[in-house]
């Protein structure tokens, strides 16, 4: 594939930290790498994250001067984020817009206005949404109006695939699957140590209802109770910590059971490392990069049988458990009788991440379906409103006219903003300075990269 332009497209990127936002600009590195010119486009992050910043290797981001409502997410507003990415697209010269996660309002109104000025679609999406609750059904129905004219779609997983064709109506054809990945050199095992006694069972999650935590304040006293050579160490925040703070303090397991707090991405590998299990009890998981790294650092890993989890280590490396309290105290059992016993490996577990999750691999497999996508036809604007009408009797017309409203905007900024007055961004690549630049960003570790993300300022303001 020639080289390009890309936009990745969220409303989830640095410097909050999560598995979206590792995962955007991961992969926009690894395509810089590749030879494309990748930006960057998400809201602000107040009081000096607006405007212009750069992050290494050569990534340029946009932070719009837009507020959060919730969950660092924007308020759906479909028009006013046209002004600005109408002149970034021109400015830039973005050729493809690759928007992210399924509760993202940047990621669907970005390719909503693509089609607008000629510009290519990918969709990914990181999560599995239910079909029978109204924040479901709502989140279900805008995203089947944002992936009704999108070029093509990409999952973590198989079942987050289906999920996605049966949530947003899409043909399956256009949806591929790409898993995620890791920097596994940052998730080595531990030295062999003298054997001990004691097995403890890391939990790195958000403390969060669909995170399964409520199954972890059920099972922990009863496993402490079973194995008295069992500790457990708790990393993460958030609303369900009361919970388990009641419950270590009903259950009298201050020595038992240590809980954390919030973890930097950099202190990860540290935390994972002191214990022999990795538990997960999420009740929806698409993918779990978590479990992935955890398996990484070579950890066995008990998992609730959920969403994607399945698809993610083969069978000596997991013991899977219904989300119930007593068949995750089953495989808890069968897993500590399997480190005890020695029969897990944790350099074996270790290679054999590193050859399969590898982030090359996922930017070469990414811009496969760019490549895809530009050797097809792109929808007409009678297309577009066919399509965008078979969404509903209800839904259906109100999206075709906000994008027929969305046509005319647009015709009102090309005559108010004429793409002559723009100044454009030239960049001549310097084969010596790209090489050099590529070797900087490899000799660095996830957590001097996390280090660089802070950017530097720049006059140019969005």
């Amino acid at each position: 594939m020639l080289p390009t332009t890309i936009a990745l497209v969220s409303d989830f990127f640095h410097p909050n930290v999560g598995g979206v936002e590792s995962h955007i600009y991961m992969l926009g590195a690894n395509l810089i790498q590749r030879g494309h010119r990748v930006i960057a486009i998400t809201h602000a992050h107040p009081p000096d994250r607006v405007g212009v910043r750069w992050l290494m290797p050569s990534l340029k981001v946009y932070y719009i001067p837009f507020p959060t409502i919730a969950s660092s997410a924007t308020l759906p507003n479909f028009f006013t984020f046209l002004p600005y990415l109408r002149t970034i697209v021109l400015r830039e010269g973005v050729k493809l817009i690759h928007g992210h996660a399924g509760l993202s309002s940047l990621a669907h109104e970005g390719i909503l206005h693509a089609h607008l000025m000629g510009v290519r679609t990918v969709f990914t999406d990181h999560s599995l949404f239910g079909f029978d609750d109204a924040a479901s059904i709502l989140t279900n129905k805008l995203l089947e109006g944002a992936l009704r004219n999108v070029d093509a779609v990409i999952c973590v997983s198989n079942t987050g695939r289906e999920n996605t064709v049966l949530r947003a109506r899409i043909p399956p054809q256009s949806v591929y699957v790409i898993p995620n990945a890791l920097v596994a050199e940052q998730f080595k095992p531990a030295p062999m140590l003298a054997p001990t006694d004691v097995v403890t069972i890391v939990v790195l999650s958000r403390l969060a209802y669909r995170k399964g935590i409520d199954l972890l304040v059920a099972t922990a006293p009863r496993i402490c109770k079973l194995f008295p050579n069992v500790r457990f160490l708790v990393g993460g925040d958030g609303p369900k910590l009361i919970d388990l703070l009641q419950m270590r303090e009903k259950n009298q397991l201050q020595d038992r059971i240590e809980l954390l707090g919030s973890v930097p991405h950099s202190n990860v590998r540290d935390v994972l490392v002191q214990g022999s299990i990795f538990l997960n009890t999420s009740l929806t998981e698409a993918f779990g990069i978590a479990i992935v790294e955890a398996a990484c650092a070579g950890l066995y890993v008990v998992s609730t049988r959920v969403g994607g989890v399945p698809e993610i280590l083969p069978e000596d490396m997991i013991s899977f458990a219904n989300p119930d309290e007593d068949d995750v105290i089953r495989a808890m059992s069968e897993a500590i009788a399997i480190v005890s016993q020695g029969k897990h490996d944790p350099h074996r577990a270790h290679e054999f991440i590193k050859g399969f999750y590898d982030w090359a691999s996922v930017a070469e497999r990414t811009e496969r379906v760019y490549e895809a996508v530009f050797e097809t036809e792109p929808y007409d604007f009678w297309t577009r409103m066919y399509r965008t009408l078979d969404i509903g009797r209800f839904v259906g017309p109100i999206y075709a006219i906000i994008l027929l409203v969305d046509c005319l905007f647009f015709m009102f900024l090309k005559w108010l903003m004429p793409e002559c007055d723009l100044d454009k961004v030239e960049m001549h690549w310097d084969q010596g300075q790209f090489v050099r630049l590529a070797e900087r960003y490899r000799a660095k570790t996830q957590a001097e990269l996390q280090d660089d993300m802070k950017g530097q300022s720049i006059s140019t303001q969005c």
